[in-house]
């Protein structure tokens, strides 16, 4: 079968397995996996091969800047313990006892491609927990703290990755050139993602059509991975600073046109991303498991899931234990957040250490290692490598996965809706604004528009929040006028009273005034 037919059936498979795994409240990326490794041994399976040294930037740049442009810095501070705790210690627990297992197992593997394998292997994907917390009611904070995770234990993960990868493909890395080239990549990284965020205003303000200023959005963040790997800092960290910078630029916002079609091609081309790394990833397994005899498949079975094992037990036990430090810190000195937020208790770190999928981070990094050496040798253990990571991806995303959202309803945490209650404030005081602008406007749809808002106001103020973040009044009148005359305006069209042209500039009309009467929210 050509190239263009299996994309085709692949698109077309992702979407039905993410449909699937929509209606069963499963994450999609374990629908993924599952059909990764099912492609990965189908009779007649496309062959497909990926440049290593493309692979990162092909799948990790944009889903990495998509997570980091909507990240809170506010949300971030509040719970950088926390986080730093995750991030920093927790990967690095993580990829040494990986390490120890893999050497354990497998005592020829050298020691700087066991750690790349542990590197690997550490940082749990932002994809698949979200997915989950978005269809149950998670508090606030232990969203927060998995989302900045998700975010930033890349970079860790991949700093180590790298400094592995050098120490294996040049033959050796020391200490003495180990601590700057540490702090260069950091802070090099740091400062280049903000200039650069900085900068793009200046180039995207230039184009005003959708279509090209969501090229100019790819190629930039293209632009900025290669950069920064060009020259010798960290992809990973210049990305999540140069998405924040410019989620926060308010002198030069982006339309409400733009906005509203670049994020759903934003949103689209991760998913994409998402299944390709999937798909190709899987069929690397069936070439690699050819190649092994009975023996070796058994060896890197056993490989893998002790691996898998390991990940998820360190992840427990760590989690459990900061967990347990922190309760016994409050107990002594109380809980003084700086805003309303729940309480750390054990119930939500038993959920935090569950919720290590691995994904997307994990498939691209083992696919980015290099096929050789300097000397031109093959790099050591990369087929058991490659297998690994896809087993412990695929092993975190079906048993964690799976299992996660009963556990989080089980538990029943609860925070009562922090966001919902900012929410609810910051609507009252925008719409006092919107009022306080046109009060002395003496038109007739000044004063309609004031009587709205007035409604707004004083029937935010009035009503107790009920969990759920509600709709402005009048919204559900709206839906059901627009859709009345969506109906009708169907009639003209089929009566042929209005031709295709007038029909289109109709329901453009009436797709704006759906969104901003919440028709997404309630689909």
């Amino acid at each position: 079968m050509e190239t263009f037919e299996w994309i085709i059936l692949l698109l077309l498979g992702a979407a039905l397995l993410s449909t699937l795994a929509r209606r069963l409240g499963a994450p999609y990326p374990t629908f993924l996996a599952i059909g990764g490794a099912c492609l990965a041994f189908l009779p007649n399976s496309p062959e497909w091969t990926l440049d290593p040294h493309l692979a990162l930037t092909l799948f990790v740049a944009p889903v990495l800047l998509d997570a980091a442009y909507d990240t809170s810095l506010r949300d971030l501070r509040d719970n950088w313990v926390p986080v730093a705790n995750l991030v920093v210690i927790a990967v690095g627990v993580t990829t040494l006892a990986v390490a120890l297992v893999a050497r354990w197992l497998v005592p020829a593997m050298p020691w700087a491609a066991a750690i790349a394998l542990g590197a690997i292997v550490a940082p749990p994907d932002a994809a698949a927990a979200t997915a989950i917390v978005r269809q149950v009611k998670l508090p606030h904070r232990l969203t927060k703290i998995l989302e900045g995770e998700s975010l930033l234990n890349d970079a860790s993960a991949l700093l180590i990755y790298r400094l592995a990868v050098i120490a294996m493909v040049s033959g050796g890395i020391t200490l003495g050139s180990l601590g700057p080239a540490f702090f260069i990549t950091v802070f090099g990284s740091v400062a280049a993602g903000i200039a650069m965020g900085l900068a793009f205003p200046y180039v995207i303000g230039r184009f005003d059509e959708a279509p090209t200023a969501v090229i100019v959005q790819f190629a930039t963040t293209f632009g900025v991975w290669i950069v920064a790997e060009a020259a010798g800092l960290s992809g990973i960290l210049t990305i999540v600073c140069y998405a924040m910078t410019i989620a926060r630029r308010r002198d030069a916002p982006m339309p409400a046109r733009l906005r509203v079609p670049v994020y759903a091609v934003w949103e689209t081309v991760v998913f994409m991303l998402n299944a390709f790394a999937f798909v190709l990833i899987g069929l690397q397994l069936r070439p690699i498991w050819e190649r092994l005899d009975m023996g070796l498949r058994l060896q890197y079975g056993a490989v893998a899931l002790a691996v898998l094992a390991t990940v998820i037990v360190v992840r427990f036990l760590w989690v459990m234990t900061y967990n347990t430090a922190v309760r016994f810190k409050i107990s002594r000195y109380g809980f003084h957040p700086p805003r309303p937020m729940a309480r750390p208790t054990a119930r939500g770190g038993i959920v935090i250490s569950w919720a290590g999928m691995r994904g997307i981070v994990t498939l691209a990094a083992a696919f980015a290692l290099p096929e050789h050496l300097a000397d031109g040798t093959p790099f050591p253990y990369r087929d058991l490598i490659l297998f690994t990571a896809f087993c412990v991806v695929f092993g975190t995303l079906v048993l964690q996965g799976l299992t996660l959202k009963p556990l989080i309803r089980w538990m029943n945490l609860r925070d009562g809706d922090p966001v919902g209650q900012e929410v609810k404030w910051a609507r009252t005081e925008a719409y006092r604004a919107a009022i306080e602008a046109i009060k002395n406007d003496e038109s007739k749809h000044a004063k309609l528009l004031c009587k709205e808002y007035g409604a707004v106001v004083e029937l935010s103020e009035a009503s107790p929040l009920q969990g759920e973040i509600g709709d402005l009044p009048g919204n559900p009148l709206r839906r059901r006028a627009i859709a009345a005359a969506r109906l009708k305006t169907n009639e003209l069209r089929r009566e042929g009273a209005i031709g295709d042209d007038a029909y289109y500039v109709l329901e453009e009309e009436f797709d704006w005034a759906d969104l901003s009467a919440g028709a997404a929210r309630s689909a």
